[in-house]
């Protein structure tokens, strides 16, 4: 980070897994059920592609699924969530925390143990969702949001757990050697400046606490902020903070400590999925130059490149980090 920080040329880390997974010839039904195709994705796109760290899939249903929530798979498609465990603060009461054995958790933790041993030419960036996020995903997200001004306690204690569990995953992936978490809690988002220090920022420091050192980051990614809680995000003390790209990514900046990373935000539907591959470079130059003064940026997509997103694309974008770098 601090070489990063250091160097005149950009470096770039977008949120990609899913063409790895296309590229090797599996489906993301395959990858988020079985590690070892999980790692011949992430290995492969290393292996393709310059950037600063290679990071596992975006998957935020790994941590509720544990929980004992119900997820819909399909062949090439992201999992989701289907309806909510809990519907009540007795539900919240009797809720256990899980162990590291449930569910896909062993296989998401063997592909970062296995990219870890691998890909020894950068860091590699585990994945988690963040505190609220979960809470969301299992109390529905309408509901918390009601839940909190209605049963703050009811709320916390269930923030409560799923930091517990999220927190012992964290430590896992430390152990299997990973050198950062990328922490997904968009779900904060929903809430003001105030409100999400209240409900998510204080949960997540406690993690970063815990966590994070010189050889283990926590990158905090909230695609939900639009700029009304960034203040919020940065009280979390994280290494790094990952923006969507609804918010302005300069001004957002302006709040994110110079010996920390910025990281974002171009559109990873609009821009990398969907836009030609000039429109792709043409996007990745103007956000170069607009974020030139910072040199604490790392270019990225805003949030995890989705299914089918053409390896033309991500072509132009490094073939137009590389002219802007030539030129720094």
């Amino acid at each position: 980070m601090r070489g990063i920080i250091r160097d005149k040329k950009v470096a770039a880390v977008p949120v990609m897994t899913h063409p790895g997974i296309e590229f090797t010839g599996n489906t993301v039904l395959e990858a988020v059920t079985d590690g070892n195709v999980h790692f011949n994705a992430i290995k492969a796109l290393a292996d393709k592609y310059p950037t600063a760290a290679a990071s596992v899939i975006m998957d935020l249903t790994v941590e509720a699924e544990a929980f004992g929530a119900e997820i819909s798979f399909t062949d090439n498609e992201v999992p989701a969530v289907i309806g909510h465990l809990l519907s009540s603060p007795e539900d919240i009461r009797a809720l256990k925390v899980p162990s590291l054995r449930e569910a896909r958790v062993p296989q998401y933790l063997k592909a970062s143990l296995l990219a870890a041993r691998a890909i020894t030419d950068r860091p590699v960036i585990g994945g988690c969702i963040g505190p609220f996020s979960l809470a969301g995903r299992l109390y529905d997200m309408s509901e918390i949001m009601v839940l909190i001004y209605q049963d703050p306690h009811a709320a916390c204690m269930l923030l409560e757990k799923c930091t517990a569990f999220i927190l012992k995953y964290c430590k896992a992936l430390k152990e299997c050697g990973v050198n950062a978490v990328m922490m997904a809690e968009p779900a904060a988002g929903l809430m003001s400046d105030e409100d999400c220090r209240r409900f998510s920022s204080v949960y997540v420091r406690r993690i970063v606490e815990e966590v994070q050192d010189d050889y283990f980051s926590v990158i905090l990614h909230n695609c939900g902020n639009t700029g009304h809680c960034t203040k919020a995000m940065v009280a979390t003390g994280a290494a790094a903070y990952h923006f969507g790209n609804k918010c302005d990514m300069a001004e957002v900046s302006r709040y994110v400590p110079p010996t920390s990373l910025t990281m974002g935000n171009l559109d990873p539907v609009a821009v990398f999925k969907d836009a030609s591959p000039e429109e792709m470079r043409r996007a990745t130059l103007e956000l170069l130059e607009k974020m030139r003064s910072f040199l604490n940026f790392v270019l990225s997509s805003g949030c995890d490149t989705p299914p089918h997103t053409p390896l033309a694309n991500i072509d132009a974008h490094f073939d137009a980090l590389a002219e802007f770098n030539a030129n720094a």
